[in-house]
């Protein structure tokens, strides 16, 4: 078993008792626990460098994270297997329901603070760039690219053409609900796997959307987040929405071609495309492209 190999390089001649860990569906996950003291072995999933995940960069965000009172201690990177060691973090899961409570949108907009003011890290993620690398690499592994892509490009294309470029800062850029942990104190982030220098509006963006808050819901994330956010602000927060779930959408469209596992990606981009289009159709969605458009770069 490679997650036995693992431990006993991290942790030689002591005893662990392991036991796998639910969630996620790209790598596999442990929980070891090493005299007294409990820690995660992540094993990576095949191929998952088509999905633009490098491990060494992740290990690096994880550690920026660390330092940020944010993320879990990294205990150890393991090589060849490119493994990641982490210290368990101990708190609950928060439902995406409880989320959208005020606090809770306070606390995440304040650990997301401090990520994104922390020193820069390894890797670069630009959601214009990765829905592109996707089609190609879907396309590649003999998947037809859905016709909804030409049409999603088309939105991506006016989004970017409006914001211009944006200063990088250090992202998370996978904020499922999953990946949250309250530890009694503060909301923590783990899984750091897609994490690279980045558009701050993808982060607020990508948590907006997966834990479907509403515009009152949004309002509040900027004003924890920025204090005084103004229309370009809460513009930007609208059309990013947009490039999430394409992210998203896309991602699905790859694993239909370099997944072995059973899980029904067809849909699960579907679904993604499904939503995009809905972002796409109000009619503050163009507002808020207009606003983006004019104003000074």
């Amino acid at each position: 078993m490679q997650a036995e190999e693992i431990v006993a390089r991290v942790w030689p001649g002591r005893p662990a008792k392991i036991e796998p860990l639910g969630g996620g569906i790209t790598n596999q996950n442990f929980l070891v626990e090493v005299d007294g003291e409990r820690a995660v072995v992540r094993i990576a999933g095949k191929d998952t460098e088509l999905l633009g995940i490098d491990r060494r960069s992740e290990a690096a965000a994880a550690r920026m994270a660390f330092d940020a009172g944010v993320g879990p201690e990294v205990i150890a990177f393991v090589e060849p297997e490119k493994s990641l060691v982490t210290r368990f973090i101990e708190g609950s899961p928060v439902p995406p329901e409880r989320m959208r409570e005020p606090g809770q949108i306070h606390r995440a907009a304040a650990a997301l603070r401090r990520v994104h003011g922390g020193p820069p890290i390894p890797g670069r993620f630009d959601s214009h760039r990765v829905v592109e690398t996707y089609r190609d690499t879907a396309a590649a592994h003999g998947v037809r690219v859905p016709d909804d892509y030409a049409w999603a490009k088309g939105v991506a294309d006016r989004i970017e053409a409006a914001r211009g470029r944006q200063p990088p800062v250090p992202c998370h850029n996978d904020l499922l609900n999953a990946n949250f942990i309250d530890d009694g104190t503060d909301l923590r982030i783990v899984d750091w796997e897609y994490g690279g220098m980045g558009d701050r509006f993808f982060d607020l963006a990508n948590f907006s959307i997966n834990h479907e808050l509403a515009a009152d819901d949004d309002r509040a994330l900027l004003r924890s987040y920025f204090d005084t956010p103004g229309d370009g602000e809460a513009s930007a927060l609208r059309v990013m929405r947009f490039m999430s779930d394409f992210r998203e959408a896309m991602w699905g469209v790859v694993q239909q071609g370099i997944s072995a596992l059973d899980v029904d990606f067809v849909a699960y981009a579907g679904q993604h495309f499904e939503r995009l289009r809905r972002t796409a159709s109000d009619p503050a969605f163009e507002d808020a492209l207009t606003t983006l458009g004019s104003s000074p770069s």
